[in-house]
């Protein structure tokens, strides 16, 4: 009966680390999981792309000079549904924060009852000392010191695609680009919304002119899966008080 309970948990861990088997590449046309929420954006923007005249034809035409992007002083920039331009993402940020306190109060109180009446001295007699009667003292302090270092680098290409053009002109792209080594996957996700006149003439942008950028990067196979805490772990630091 133990055993039959342990053959669900098995069989999960074994779904996720295929044994002797390397990490599924997703296929073109599959849903991105992490990016992308609608199914095949990219897909679908290549699909109902426009369909441009035929360069040859265009060739045929006796004309001097043509106008558009197929000419030879046209703009080659992704404008339209369906182009591809490259993002360039180069990521190079140091940040470090320090923060101190120091604090301290020092405090002394004191009661004294030199005289009562005449009755000081019976007082003395029956070994009650009159001074000092009451004598309070303190002392406190704090100190607090914290640093924060944060130091990234990311040097990647990765190319996109328009899969929207809002109304006032502004273009939504996306981008996924999966690689394979051995057992080991390198994912890379790019989405987010560009101006047009942000592109360079070599159909460019790069990533700090991406509004809303979302950028994964990341991998999955056995070295990925090894770098993991086991679920039972991971339950366990969730619900444990310590």
């Amino acid at each position: 009966m133990r055993a039959l309970c342990l053959l669900p948990m098995i069989a999960a861990g074994c779904a996720s680390s295929p044994i002797g088997q390397p990490p599924p590449v997703t296929p073109v046309d599959a849903p991105v999981l992490e990016v992308v929420t609608d199914i095949s954006p990219e897909r679908l923007a290549i699909a109902e792309a426009e369909t441009r005249p035929d360069p040859v034809a265009l060739l045929r035409e006796p004309s001097l000079w043509r106008s558009g992007p197929d000419s030879l002083f046209g703009d080659r920039r992704a404008q339209a549904l369906g182009d591809i331009l490259t993002v360039v993402i180069e990521i190079d940020e140091e940040a470090e924060i320090r923060n101190a306190t120091d604090r301290s109060r020092t405090g002394d109180q004191g009661v004294s009852l030199p005289s009562l009446f005449g009755f000081e001295r019976d007082l003395e007699d029956g070994n009650i000392p009159t001074a000092p009667l009451l004598s309070t003292s303190s002392n406190s302090g704090s100190a607090g010191s914290g640093t924060t270092r944060r130091n990234e680098r990311i040097t990647l290409r990765i190319a996109a695609t328009i899969v929207d053009v809002l109304p006032n002109g502004h273009l939504v792209v996306m981008g996924s680009q999966e690689v394979r080594v051995n057992f080991e996957l390198r994912d890379l996700q790019v989405a987010g919304i560009v101006r047009p006149e942000d592109i360079s003439r070599r159909n460019e942008i790069t990533y700090d002119k991406i509004a809303g950028a979302r950028i994964v990067y990341g991998g999955r196979g056995q070295i990925t899966d090894l770098q993991q805490p086991r679920y039972g772990q991971q339950i366990l630091d969730q619900i444990l008080p310590f």
